[in-house]
């Protein structure tokens, strides 16, 4: 489809946004002013784009949904399903909105809470954080997000807290045909300690936009561990972007697993901007029939002493396509920075395609970085030998094809999380023609 349907796709959304009165002169609304200022002046990207050369989004344009409006019946039972264990604070969003029904506040010793109902008594911490990393300046669907904030998950650790359970935000799709935009701030203080699952999922099989911004900002020697999990509808949508900001010696861990969506987009940023930072970024992209998953990564060293590993995985069936693009930036005055960088790629049958690109942006000189991808097919004398033992090829390649991605997801801290995506994963391998 061509680039002139898409001022057209933006009118909608541009037409569909006002103002409240009350909040005219609040800073939340001078942001979400200044971001549709941005919507109106930007394009939505084409292949012709660099950074989307191998996604095209063109059918989107087809798909002019409003932003959705709160209309849920959902009951405890109707998710139940998808809840956790180990968790004791969950906040629930149901298209967007928050449900105070659906979450449970314990009574943490952090602030956790729905961002309306924390701009009276946070407002100074809120104004200094939300829309300050993420940007919208040269992102339409940062802008867009920011345009139509409302709600939004609020986690904050005050200094040298330690949370010991795991906060789960859960971003759940219920209707048809509309655009949401969920958005989360994590803000760590200075020696606080916090495990954030980011959890999208959707009820039905349906056709919507998921627009996501999450903002997380760690203080000196904080340490986040951050799981995000994709499983939303395979005839949606899901384009998101998550900007990371660590002080000194703070350490960022972030497992990423992408199993839903007809089109999905994944942006992190990472910016390490004090001495002795350091982050571990972990992905794993499950994905079959027509799904095309990309996931773009920036990990920037601005300070000596950095350290990053990243780690991610695709594994691609029938004519899947998934595409992993992964920068590393080592800034002139980032000397002593350690920095990995890992893309492995497992096609699944003949059609199923991936595209890899790892980078190294190196301006320093006392360094040490490496970065390496493979792109291939299951090892045909590692089948032979199960196959000597008794298993059937399917079941050979089925395991095989676990075992690729159950390196990434024996990662995560959370029992009863890992689990689920242990058999989310068996299912998946199992159900497609191998």
């Amino acid at each position: 489809m061509s680039e002139a349907t898409h001022p057209d796709y933006l009118e909608c959304l541009l037409k569909s946004w006002q103002a409240k009165p009350a909040e005219s002169l609040s800073w939340l609304n001078q942001l979400r002013a200044q971001a549709i200022d941005r919507v109106s002046t930007q394009k939505l990207p084409t292949k012709r784009d660099e950074e989307w050369r191998f996604t095209d989004i063109s059918s989107l344009t087809r798909l002019p949904y409003r932003p959705s409006q709160p209309d849920s019946n959902l009951h405890i039972q109707d998710i139940q399903h998808l809840f956790l264990d180990e968790v004791k604070n969950r906040l629930v969003f149901v298209d967007g909105h928050f449900s105070r029904q659906l979450s449970v506040i314990a009574n943490p010793a952090f602030t956790i809470g729905n961002l309306p109902e924390l701009l009276s008594t946070h407002a100074p911490i809120l104004e200094s954080h939300l829309g300050q990393y993420a940007r919208f300046d040269s992102n339409v669907f940062t802008a867009l997000n920011t345009a139509f904030l409302r709600d939004g998950a609020v986690i904050i650790a005050p200094k040298n807290t330690v949370v010991a359970e795991p906060i789960h935000v859960l971003f759940i799709a219920t209707q048809s045909e509309v655009t949401h935009y969920p958005r989360c701030l994590f803000i760590g203080e200075s020696g606080s300690r916090v495990t954030l699952i980011e959890d999208y999922a959707a009820l039905e099989k349906a056709a919507y936009i998921t627009n996501a911004i999450t903002e997380i900002s760690l203080a000196a020697n904080a340490r986040a561990q951050h799981i995000r999990l994709q499983r939303e509808s395979t005839q949606a949508f899901h384009l998101a972007n998550c900007a990371v900001s660590l002080a000194h010696a703070s350490n960022y861990q972030s497992i990423s697993i992408a199993l839903g969506s007809r089109i999905s987009r994944y942006n992190l940023d990472v910016r390490l901007t004090d001495e002795a930072a350091e982050c571990v970024v972990d992905g794993l992209t499950v994905i079959s029939d027509r799904q095309l998953a990309d996931t773009h990564t920036c990990i920037d060293h601005s300070k000596p002493g950095g350290t990053s590993h990243q780690l991610h995985k695709c594994i691609a069936d029938d004519t899947a396509h998934a595409v992993f693009n992964g920068k590393i930036i080592v800034r002139p005055h980032a000397q002593r920075t350690n920095s990995s960088q890992s893309s492995r790629n497992l096609l699944l049958s003949k059609t199923a395609q991936v595209d890899t690109k790892p980078q190294l942006e190196i301006f320093a000189d006392d360094v040490k970085c490496s970065h390496g991808a493979t792109v291939g097919q299951l090892d045909q004398e590692e089948i032979f030998y199960l196959r000597s033992r008794g298993l059937s090829e399917k079941a050979a390649r089925n395991l095989l094809t676990y075992a690729f991605g159950a390196e990434i997801i024996s990662r995560i801290p959370v029992t009863s999380l890992r689990q689920q995506l242990e058999q989310a994963v068996l299912d998946q391998t199992q159900s497609n023609s191998l």
